[in-house]
């Protein structure tokens, strides 16, 4: 009875040799240990033909968890546990990637070829409220529009030139001709202004892969795009939702709108083109399984962290990790001229941010200070040390150009007048104990221009202005002004948030600018994505970041109705619109 059972056991792993395979196995085991083989053999057939059960069963079911536990699967509960796959029947078909804020390139079909034309050129690009820059990018947009294709496609690309020097594509990752590889002078000429060039592919592979120009100087001005291959026979499990981020970074001085591709730091941290809070959030219904795309073309590595959820990395820019390699987390590093695939079930509610996870990475239009501004006597309570020299060392009042004099003094400050600092000054402030401060200066001076006394007053006059009863502005210019929610309830909740005595406190504040919560921004942002996020939320959205909005099927379809009646041209969400297909997605 045990031969047989052993034989049926294994005989799918030898399928040419079972009976001899089986005998060999016996004979050992009889020899090694002949008093453990007979007194297994009592109550052996229950026990038996009960294993044989379950392993059938097994066979049968086409996704189990002991199916997963035999793959190195997880089978804890959180929401990227493996054991939460797909068990459903039916067709699977690919589910479309969605580019948030960038969309897809369309197509023509030539015979059985997929022709994709994209244009270089320069342009504007709005990348977080009230500030636009000047861009390199394709087909009006920085990263340019997704290429969407499958396993086995032929593709054309036609490329052309309308940048002011020469330029080609590479295709990152792709297994294919040298004469298209895209590098100019070694694989192909460069294509100078107002030239055109022609890719030809054969899709072989699948996966997260991208193009970009192969100057250096023009990756960093926007010149880059998502190129996906969706493999011939779509991903199991299946994924209800998929998307493609781009990471990318930009170094702009204030008042300049011409990104300094020398630069080593960066002050602007977008996704997809844009910085928070203007940065739509990913919309996904309550209990769909989620892909998440990261692509990586710029001068800084970035952990790219999402809230409430554990994910799975399932695949890079070489394509898809076998299973049994998925690595559980809820942080993954995304290095330079990388593709990082995650996954999760997305069954926890609620607002999630997704950011990276980088502290400066988490603010917008970083630059240190032209002296110490804000750490003048009274900043933001009335009391505190004259300044410090920008790398938080304290000093005396004068040295540091807190007193406002030479070029300063010699600025014109006429168009300020919706800003009026001219609050009387106080008599004095109060020394603090040194021993609060350690060595620290004593402050002994009145208060100086950016006092709270001071500031009070020009935030008094902003909210005339926004009353209609300041200066006269241009339409833009009052736009974006009403867009800022500067009600007495807001300013009296942004002063509560501050201590009176915060500029006490050695670090306070940090040497950046705008790197503490912001005005409340959310007209300004205004979007159906948008629509039920927590009142003031935009104050607290910077950077690298935006949310998954992870929502109960109610609110899903409130939302996305509200997507769909916004009918935007160029929408990247439309394929979230169309009638779903009978059988689950891949």
């Amino acid at each position: 009875m045990f031969h047989s059972v052993w034989i049926s056991a294994h005989h799918s792993v030898y399928p040419e040799t079972p009976e001899l395979y089986a005998s060999l196995c016996f004979r050992s085991f009889y020899m090694a240990n002949r008093r453990s083989f007979l007194q297994s053999t009592f109550g052996l057939g229950a026990g038996l033909f009960a294993s044989r059960a379950v392993a059938e069963t097994t066979h049968n079911e086409s996704h189990t968890s002991s199916q997963v536990a035999a793959s190195g699967g997880y089978l804890g509960t959180s929401s990227g546990s493996l054991s939460k796959i797909d068990t459903r029947g039916g067709a699977v078909r690919t589910t479309p990637v969605v580019t948030t804020d960038v969309g897809d390139l369309p197509f023509e079909m030539d015979g059985d070829v997929k022709v994709f034309r994209l244009t270089a050129h320069v342009f504007k690009q709005q990348i977080a409220p009230d500030k636009t820059i000047d861009v390199w990018g394709f087909n009006g947009s920085a990263p340019g529009p997704t290429i969407q294709v499958t396993q086995g496609d032929k593709v054309r690309v036609i490329f052309k030139n309308e940048l002011p020097e020469a330029s080609s594509l590479h295709w990152h990752g792709f297994e294919d001709q040298i004469g298209y590889d895209g590098m100019p002078g070694i694989s192909q000429e460069p294509v100078r202004p107002g030239q055109s060039f022609t890719y030809n592919f054969l899709i072989k592979q699948e996966g997260t892969y991208f193009y970009h120009s192969h100057m250096a100087m023009q990756e960093l001005a926007g010149m880059l795009g998502a190129f996906i291959m969706h493999p011939r026979v779509p991903y199991r499990p299946h994924c209800d939702k998929d998307f493609a981020i781009h990471l990318q970074e930009y170094a702009v001085l204030a008042n300049s709108t011409t990104p300094n591709t020398m630069m080593m730091e960066f002050n602007w941290l977008l996704l997809n083109g844009k910085a928070g809070p203007l940065a739509t959030p990913l919309i996904v219904r309550q209990g769909d399984r989620v892909r998440i795309r990261f692509v990586n073309l710029g001068m800084d590595h970035h952990p790219m962290h999402i809230h409430g959820h554990t994910f799975y990395t399932t695949g890079t820019e070489g394509g898809r990790i076998p299973e049994t390699a998925w690595w559980p987390g809820n942080t993954v590093l995304v290095g330079v001229a990388q593709t990082r695939n995650v996954e999760f079930v997305a069954d926890n509610p609620g607002d999630w941010m997704l950011h990276c996870h980088l502290p400066h990475h988490m603010m917008n239009q970083m630059a240190s200070q032209a002296g110490p501004m804000t750490r003048m006597a009274g900043y933001p309570g009335g009391k505190g040390l004259r300044g410090d020299d920008s790398h938080g060392r304290i000093t005396p009042r004068g040295e540091n150009g807190d007193e406002m004099k030479g070029d300063m003094a010699g600025m014109g400050m006429g168009g300020m007048k919706g800003m009026d600092m001219s609050a009387p000054k106080p008599t004095g402030d109060p020394a603090i104990p040194a021993a609060s401060l350690g060595a620290g200066t004593q402050a002994t001076a009145p208060d100086g221009p950016l006092a709270n006394t001071h500031l009070d007053a020009g935030m008094m006059g902003m909210m005339q202005e926004q009353n209609k009863k300041g200066i006269k502005l241009s339409q833009e210019q009052q736009r974006n002004l009403d867009a800022f929610d500067m009600g007495s309830d807001s300013m009296k909740a942004q002063m509560g948030e501050t201590s009176p005595s915060a500029n006490n406190v050695p670090n306070f504040p940090q040497d950046a600018y705008m790197e503490g919560p912001m005005m409340n921004m959310d007209k300004l942002v205004e979007k159906p994505e948008n629509l039920g996020l927590r009142p003031n939320w935009s104050r607290f959205m910077q950077g690298m970041m935006t949310f998954i909005r992870v929502l109960p099927p109610e609110q899903y379809d409130q939302v996305v109705s509200a997507m769909r009646t916004a009918n935007r041209p160029n929408d990247p969400y439309v394929s979230l619109y169309a009638t779903p297909q009978k059988g689950t997605r891949g």
